[in-house]
């Protein structure tokens, strides 16, 4: 059976979309300049007549930034990577695609030794799992090289882990982007979130493109309790609040597993930035209002950096008049420290991607 037998094909009439999260293997169909805006939604790709427009020929390129506070944590245990380019990273460049980039955020708990782990390595293994030579079905063989790099990533991880003394008991979320010319793969196992931002009209609309992994979700908590775990008060055991992740190897026998899920996206005319963040921007702030939130702050030609940020390294390299650079982070950075102010008392990273047309 193809893993795609359940999507439907391409057709000038109207289909069904499970208005659920996304779901393994969901096939995103792009932003269309024609296509009316009440016909799209802005919550957890909640559309009931979706049209697959024509993939446009319009070239992006994508460009990263990063914020991030520790909050009330005593260290800082979230990782990030991004990667604008990441064909160098190949021995011999895929023939297939002329632009690749990758982008990733890693929540870790427990510890920061998994996070920066899988920030280290997932990127690797993914390159040297790509997939090479003549392929039948790409978009199989490419969702199936995320699959297997996050477990394989998982798998080095508690080895190392195991072999320490004491043992590791670190664990992690995570959340990547592969862009592959015009298509944005995204993998995902726990609570950190992808949403895009589109432009439809005068108006913002957002798009998720991951899907929470939590104990208290039907499907989760039966695979749980099938391998012998519990859930108690929406934790694995009492004690884990997601139910997929990296590491975490004391809860791998209660049914906590390392298999993402995986959707698949074209890009589109009116797709503006994609905005990836770890579970202490989500508790403070709603999905709808965090792009809303960001939006303001890129649409602000008089925008500045926060005073805290000017006299880091890492800022003073910014060209004075790239004020895309500057409005992007200054969002990133500025929305980071709104969710502490209002509370949060997590780790808090932000990334932003913009999307550029050219």
């Amino acid at each position: 059976m193809d893993l795609f037998d359940d999507l439907p094909p391409a057709t000038d009439t109207p289909t069904k979309v499970d208005n659920s999260a996304a779901s393994l293997f969901d096939d995103i169909p792009p932003a269309s300049e024609n296509e009316p805006a009440a016909k799209r939604k802005t919550e957890d790709i909640e559309s009931d007549d979706v049209k697959r427009p024509k993939v446009s020929t319009v070239r992006y390129s994508l460009r990263g930034f990063i914020g991030e506070r520790r909050g009330e944590r005593v260290d800082m245990q979230d990782a990030h990577v991004i990667l604008d380019n990441l064909l160098p990273l190949f021995s011999t460049q895929p023939k297939k695609y002329s632009r690749m980039a990758y982008y990733g955020v890693f929540d870790g708990h427990a510890g920061p030794r998994a996070s920066q782990f899988a920030a280290d390595h997932l990127h690797k293994n993914i390159v040297s799992r790509f997939p090479k030579g003549t392929i039948q079905n790409h978009d199989r063989e490419v969702k199936m090289c995320l699959i297997d790099s996050f477990k394989k990533t998982d798998t080095e991880f508690l080895q190392k882990a195991s072999a320490a003394s004491p043992s590791w008991k670190d664990g992690t979320t995570a959340v990547c982007v592969l862009l592959l010319d015009e298509t944005l793969y995204v993998a995902n196992l726990g609570d950190s979130k992808v949403v895009l931002c589109r432009k439809e009209g005068d108006k913002k609309t957002h798009l998720r493109l991951s899907k929470d992994h939590s104990p208290a979700q039907f499907e989760e908590r039966q695979r749980i309790q099938k391998a012998g775990g519990t859930v108690r008060e929406g934790r694995v055991m009492g004690v884990l609040e997601v139910s997929r992740s990296i590491g975490d190897g004391r809860f791998k026998h209660c049914g906590i597993i390392n298999t993402p899920d995986v959707v698949k996206c074209p890009l589109g005319e009116n797709d503006q930035f994609l905005v990836l963040a770890c579970d202490g921007l989500w508790k403070v702030f709603g999905v709808e209002e965090a792009v809303k939130y960001i939006s303001d702050i890129l649409e602000d030609d008089s925008v500045t950096l926060p005073e805290e940020m000017i006299s880091k390294t890492n800022f003073q390299s910014i060209d004075p008049n790239d004020k895309t650079a500057i409005q992007y982070e200054a969002a990133c950075n500025r929305i980071a420290i709104e969710a502490v102010k209002r509370g949060s008392s997590d780790n808090v990273s932000v990334m932003l991607v913009d999307i550029t047309k050219h």
